[in-house]
């Protein structure tokens, strides 16, 4: 059994949250019920579209922050398990850009 979780959360109005825990479905829980004030509070329901067990409290949090900083492109294919899509994602727009001779 993992002792913490990274996971992600869509909001209603689309956007997403990135977060880690030990208690994952508590944590959802709190966020959907609004327990604590911010971004989530303001945009209930929140859906859990994705987690990832993490053995330590701080791979958890790497895993929180190197996700929260990726692209919107990058999440959605996180979530979908599109893991092609991920590594097309990962190269930038700039690599694209060059491959498509913009």
């Amino acid at each position: 059994m993992p002792a913490f979780y990274a996971y992600m959360l869509r909001c209603a109005d689309g956007s997403f949250y990135v977060g880690h825990t030990d208690e994952l479905e508590k944590r959802v829980w709190e966020h959907q019920e609004g327990i604590f004030p911010g971004f989530t509070s303001r945009r209930r329901p929140v859906e859990l579209v994705w987690a990832c067990d993490c053995p330590t409290r701080d791979e958890a949090k790497e895993t929180e922050q190197r996700v929260k900083a990726w692209s919107r492109r990058k999440k959605e294919a996180l979530i979908r398990g599109d893991w092609a899509e991920l590594k097309r994602a990962s190269r930038g727009k700039h690599a694209w850009e060059r491959r498509s001779g913009r």
